[in-house]
């Protein structure tokens, strides 16, 4: 507050006060929407896929640990020895093989999708891209962890991979890149703890809400409460059209042996 703004107040009655104060406080409050409708103006201004967009910057997490346990409350989706909470997108038994307590691609036999429909949720899911790494850019390490089996997370290996910034680990493809790059080398444990809410429609199919997104990776935050244009696409960025409001977690097969365990969520509905 200025010297003068100061002065002013002080030589006003007390109600002339209260309105001065409350005249400041919603000028800035009204400068504050503004610089927060700029700021999502300016992350929704980018090409889908465009190579310029920056990268964010890289930050190294902490060391991985041991498979984070379920909480009490929690649906256990992989515990290192069954795939009977998955199928294949047919409805037909996963064909993604079980070694070491660990859920491996199997490249070509097809992504695989829970048996079970979510809608609002917070999802853990542990991954580890194939060391020693091959290939470069989407061609490494990449798969994806799929919310209502249309709201993407990437899984891909980004650690000294350079690809296109809404693309890379931990992005919300085709939308939002991640905030920081949280990577660890190929071959060692990663985390993502995701809370997701789906969107809301009302009878005739428009949107009351959309959906939003929090992730965590390693630990350290990347998505902060992002509102989400549509389901997520290669290329595009499709309106919301009408959906269920639960519909199943799916795994990605690009090609790629990326393993998983310790997957499990908490319903928030």
């Amino acid at each position: 507050m200025s010297p003068t703004t100061r002065k002013n107040l002080a030589g006003q009655p007390r109600l002339g006060r209260a309105f001065l104060i409350l005249l400041v406080t919603v000028m800035f409050a009204g400068l504050g929407v503004a610089l927060l409708a700029d700021g999502g103006q300016a992350r929704d201004q980018w090409p889908v896929h465009d190579m310029a967009r920056p990268l964010p910057p890289v930050v190294t997490p902490g060391p991985a640990g041991p498979p984070v346990p379920p909480p009490s409350d929690a649906v256990v989706l992989f515990d290192g020895t069954s795939l009977e909470a998955w199928t294949d997108a047919k409805g037909r038994p996963a064909r993604w093989k079980i070694d070491g307590g660990s859920l491996e691609v199997v490249p070509k036999s097809g992504g695989i999708r829970t048996v079970r429909g979510f809608g609002d949720c917070q999802l853990h899911v542990e991954w580890m891209a194939p060391s020693p790494a091959a290939g470069e850019g989407q061609d490494r390490g990449n798969s994806g962890v799929f919310l209502m089996d249309l709201y993407e997370v990437q899984v891909l290996d980004c650690y000294g991979n350079r690809t296109y910034a809404d693309g890379m680990t931990a992005a919300v493809y085709g939308q939002y890149p991640p905030l920081v790059n949280a990577c660890r080398p190929p071959g060692e444990w990663q985390t993502y703890d995701i809370v997701f809410h789906r969107p809301r429609f009302d009878k005739d199919g428009q949107v009351l809400a959309p959906a939003r997104m929090t992730v965590f990776h390693n630990g350290i935050l990347v998505h902060d409460n992002d509102v989400l244009t549509g389901p997520t696409a290669h290329k595009a960025r499709p309106p919301y059209a009408m959906h269920a409001d639960r519909l199943p977690i799916s795994l990605q097969d690009h090609g790629h042996p990326v393993r998983y365990r310790a997957i499990w969520l908490r319903e928030l509905e």
